[in-house]
């Protein structure tokens, strides 16, 4: 059986499931290069198709969407219903009747050009509940089918902000949810805006200054944006007002006035000291949450999904604060809006067939390219390279000068996180090395703190209390005898977001890290994503090229070719 699944919304995206098995994911914005992209997406969805071998949609068996409603464009690239609807019918019957033609009045028609994905048998699209989707995704990919609690946390979708769902078997159950009385995602969004970060982008930077400041100088300020939970029940619930958007470049902002009074309060208290109460804001009420529902339900093993989910430190508390409460904490790697696709076509998937657990340990699951393709675009740009038969060792010997490598190899990461794919890289040994990258590559705040990869084998030399940590979806306390030893990608606090990087998985980064640490004693490497502030992770060898020469990164590993600007 062949899903495939489709968002489109902030965060657009496609994915494909063939026989139980992610065989694809992408979000549109990768093809489109405007972040967070709400466009159709119509080149995810080409490629996903072509990861299968289909050429005709009607050979899939079923699309499942991340929505209730079907967005009103999916219903014309699907041909759903009638593009005129009612009144756009009567309208172009009275144009008929009196001017002898067809006036119409439906604007939105798809341009010959596009791909033609009409269904023939509509009832192969379907609808689902957006936050059962992101429970999907958490749900369907963990290990196990035994019972288990699912909490999808988000801004908002389908009247749903907040979630709490019982997956066993094949089934999902709703068991709470919350709609604007209790949205911990818009909460801290709206600290976000008054930082004058972007709605929905910008929580990880607000994330990232938190540890510079002092939340017990503010303590209390934030409360009223914030709902309450005591054990498992809502006992105060949020006071926000109306929700705004903006639409720009085809990605929507949300937005509320509250964020004026935060803006307000940031000049009173300082921007550090409102996003660290903003985080102790968003731990203590997602604790009491999570807590509250395991303790009511007696069941230990809990799973998370929704863009809230992509706050590392939160994860990290939880996980910490555990006790013996909870024995397994499965975050979804891509839990915000972009993993819907996964969520939606697994969802749908296992309506139709028995889940036994799945073993999903990596996120390589968008577009590669061969040596030949990549060969061909250095030959037409007239760029000197050299073929490398091990690629590894000469980028590990790079990183142990200091210099700053790019490294472009396999399929493209899903999600916002780049797992050693589509990664900028350079040795953790220095201190100053944020500093650089953030200044010569990323061109971004200084603040801001960069991930380790290292190899999974050394994990427990690193990290305290860790379990495994394939995607850098939790952070964790450096061990104390590292923590000088890797300054560039601890954070102020302590800690430190890792990728557990294993043989199996991708080899050639695994032998790459594996390499540095026989050079250096250390088998860890700062890893940030391929790209700079303000747009996506690149996807294909031409934007790797213009983003390596475009900043101040010293070599290219683009496949088996090394290239530098000597």
């Amino acid at each position: 059986m062949i899903v495939l699944g489709v968002h489109k919304g902030h965060d657009s995206s496609a994915a494909i499931v063939k026989d139980g098995k992610v065989i694809a994911d992408v979000q549109e914005e990768r093809f489109s290069r405007v972040k967070h992209s709400g466009n159709v997406p119509i080149k995810s969805i080409e490629f996903c198709l072509e990861q299968v071998g289909v050429k005709d949609i009607n050979e899939i068996d079923f699309i499942s969407s991340s929505w209730e409603n079907t967005p009103k464009e999916l219903s014309i690239v699907f041909d759903l219903a009638d593009p005129y609807g009612k009144t756009g019918s009567i309208a172009k019957q009275i144009g008929k009747s009196i001017l002898g033609k067809s006036i119409g009045s439906y604007k939105l028609k798809l341009p010959i050009y596009y791909p033609n994905y009409r269904l023939k048998n509509k009832s192969k699209f379907v609808n689902n509940n957006h936050h059962l989707a992101h429970a999907a995704s958490a749900y369907f990919t963990r290990t196990t089918n035994d019972k288990c609690l699912i909490f999808t946390i988000d801004g908002a979708g389908d009247e749903m902000c907040t979630s709490i769902w019982m997956g066993e078997g094949n089934k999902i159950e709703l068991l709470k949810s919350y709609y604007k009385e209790a949205s911990i995602g818009w909460a801290y969004s709206i600290v976000t805006e008054g930082l004058h970060w972007i709605h929905g982008d910008g929580e990880g930077k607000t994330m990232g200054l938190a540890p510079y400041g002092d939340p017990e100088k503010c303590k209390g300020v934030l409360d009223k944006y914030f709902p309450v939970f005591e054990n498992e029940k809502l006992v105060r619930e949020s006071n926000l007002g109306e929700s705004f958007y903006w639409t720009e470049s085809g990605s929507t902002q949300f937005h509320f006035d509250e964020a004026k009074e935060v803006e307000a309060l940031i000049t009173k208290y300082g921007r550090e000291d409102i996003a660290a109460e903003a985080q102790r804001k968003l731990e203590e009420t997602i604790m009491n949450l999570v807590f509250g529902w395991v303790k009511k339900t007696g069941i230990s093993k809990t799973a998370y999904a929704g863009g809230v989910m992509l706050n590392v430190k939160l994860n990290q508390k939880i996980w910490y604060n555990r006790k013996d409460l909870i024995t397994e904490q499965h975050v979804y790697p891509n839990p915000g809006d972009s993993g819907l696709a996964v969520g939606a076509a697994l969802l749908e998937y296992y309506k139709h067939n028995d889940f036994k657990g799945y073993e999903f340990n990596h996120l390589y699951l968008g577009p590669d390219y061969t040596n030949d393709e990549i060969e061909s675009i250095l030959k037409i740009r007239k760029i000197k390279y050299t073929y490398l038969e091990n690629p590894s060792k000469k980028a590990a010997e790079l990183l142990a000068e200091n210099k700053i490598v790019a490294w472009f190899q396999g399929r493209m990461e899903s999600g916002p996180r780049a797992l050693g794919n589509r990664s900028i890289l350079m040795s953790p040994l220095k201190a100053e090395n944020k500093d650089m990258i953030n200044a010569w590559v990323k061109f971004r705040e200084g603040f801001r703190p960069f991930c380790p990869s290292l190899t999974f084998e050394s994990r427990h030399d690193y990290l305290k209390n860790c379990k495994d940590e394939f995607f850098m979806i939790t952070s964790y306390d450096v061990t104390d005898h590292k923590r000088d030893k890797i300054p560039a990608v601890v954070h102020v606090d302590g800690t430190l977001r890792p990728q557990m990087v294993q043989k199996e998985t991708n080899p050639r980064y695994w032998e790459l890290i594996n390499e540095f640490g026989k050079i250096t004693g250390e088998s860890i490497v700062l890893n940030s994503s391929f790209n700079v502030m303000g747009e996506s992770i690149v996807n294909n060898p031409k934007e790797a090229i213009r983003c390596f020469y475009d900043s101040g990164i010293d070599a290219l590993f683009i496949g088996n070719f090394y290239v530098t600007k000597d």
